[in-house]
């Protein structure tokens, strides 16, 4: 492609290194009910996807219902977690502070998540209100809904955007929504990101070399 007039970011694995807490706080509060997941299947199959569908497959495999408010209460653990442990991905912010387009985040989790963890990791102020949640559109990855709906706020046609994920359902939104997507292994699985369309690639130090930016 030419080189980019946009980039989208995902949040969680790609901006800041929140995916795999989350997924190892959910796994140990459903370990409560019955769950015995593996922590790497987990991580691959449950990335980028929305809560509420996650916890409808775990509740399959669970001996007894979850409670009513478990959303709630994971959110509250998680937030908690992410308080001392989360961390800006390696390299994300030279990388963000280098780029000479617009860029913005979009996320299949909810704003408050987004701004708590960006925030957290003091890169909340590269993005300000360009922050586009799958909760704002009902619409969340492998759904395209989300890039698209960043694409269009941000003035840009799919094919002019970059997609920058971290997880399966993330590549596969942004491959049917007809952008570019650059697929961050450094914690994924390269075999499944590149299978599933993406340009795979592993530090955010080499990313603007792989588009001719640098």
């Amino acid at each position: 492609m030419n080189k980019p007039a946009c980039f989208i970011f995902d949040c969680d694995g790609v901006l800041v290194d929140s995916e795999t807490i989350g997924i190892r706080v959910l796994l140990d509060m459903t370990a409560e009910y019955g769950v015995a997941m593996d922590f790497e299947e987990a991580v691959g199959e449950f990335s980028g996807r929305r809560l509420r569908d996650v916890l409808s497959v775990l509740q399959t495999q669970a001996a007894s219902p979850f409670p009513t408010d478990f959303e709630q209460s994971f959110r509250k653990q998680s937030y908690e977690v992410f308080q001392s442990e989360v961390l800006p991905v390696e390299g994300i912010r030279e990388l963000l502070t280098s780029l000479k387009v617009p860029f913005c985040v979009a996320s299949s989790g909810p704003v408050e998540k987004i701004k708590l963890n960006l925030s957290l990791t003091g890169l909340l102020p590269f993005f300000t209100d360009r922050i586009y949640s799958g909760y704002d559109i009902n619409s969340w990855k492998p759904d395209p809904g989300i890039f698209l709906y960043a694409a269009k706020e941000m003035g840009f046609a799919p094919a002019e955007c970059i997609v920058v994920e971290d997880s399966k359902a993330g590549v596969q939104a942004g491959i049917a929504g007809g952008f570019s997507v650059f697929g961050y292994a450094k914690h994924s699985d390269p075999v499944a990101l590149k299978a599933e369309g993406a340009q795979v690639f592993y530090s955010m130090f080499d990313l603007p070399g792989l588009i001719g930016m640098k």
